[in-house]
């Protein structure tokens, strides 16, 4: 089943929780923790979600290679000049996915444009 969720005026953080909700299958009577849900998430109008000035200068994202040296730190308003405001709703959905072998396919189902 395919599922629109309209981004003008919605925080982020409201948005991610409704779509990783339904892709995850939770939505469904017959959900089952263990299978994928035949449910597809779009998200439109991404670029008019309401994002906060200064949350956006203050939250950071980090990632570190392994290797000495490669911590890395990225301001939200820097990701968003960059890749755009759906990067950052695919990454909060994908942070309320449970890590296990399934996420990476029920990410697939997510589609978010500006």
């Amino acid at each position: 089943m395919e599922y629109t969720i309209d981004a003008q005026g919605k925080n982020i953080g409201r948005i991610a929780t409704e779509a990783a909700h339904i892709l995850m299958g939770k939505n469904s009577p017959t959900f089952e923790r263990n299978t994928i849900a035949p449910n597809r998430v779009r998200i439109i109008n991404a670029g008019k979600a309401s994002i906060d000035e200064a949350k956006a200068e203050e939250t950071t994202f980090a990632r570190y290679s392994g290797y000495p040296g490669g911590f890395r730190e990225e301001k939200m308003s820097d990701v968003i000049a960059k890749k755009g405001v759906s990067a950052i709703i695919e990454r909060a959905v994908g942070g309320m996915i449970p890590n296990n072998k399934l996420k990476t396919d029920i990410l697939k189902h997510l589609t978010v444009s500006e």
